[in-house]
């Protein structure tokens, strides 16, 4: 199928182009289904729903807490792990104090 799109009008080229996002919509929609299908029987001739395979996939796991790294000598209740964005506490003493980070450490 070919198109001469310069021959369009600007209403014939939003319709044109509505019509091939109803398209791509409709295709994408019925590939999804087909992947279901497709995914449902699978999982069926495991044993298993699908449904159970998404529940057991997406149940988050928790890891353990982890130990603090470093302790705001001031407010010893102000403790950070080293992981994430360093706390206020420790940015506002390393730029004020001029102290390293070496000297919270637990």
């Amino acid at each position: 199928m070919s198109f001469d799109l310069d021959q369009l009008s600007l209403s014939e080229l939003k319709k044109l182009q509505k019509d091939v996002d109803k398209a791509i919509g409709s295709f994408e929609a019925r590939q999804k289904a087909a992947a279901w299908a497709e995914l449902e029987a699978k999982a069926k001739e495991l044993g298993f729903s699908l449904k159970q395979l998404l529940n057991d996939a997406s149940a988050k796991k928790k890891s353990a807490p982890v130990e603090p790294k470093y302790r705001n000598p001031t407010n010893p209740d102000q403790t950070w792990s080293g992981l994430g964005r360093r706390p206020r506490w420790l940015t506002v003493a390393l730029t004020r104090v001029g102290a390293k980070l070496e000297d919270f450490e637990i």
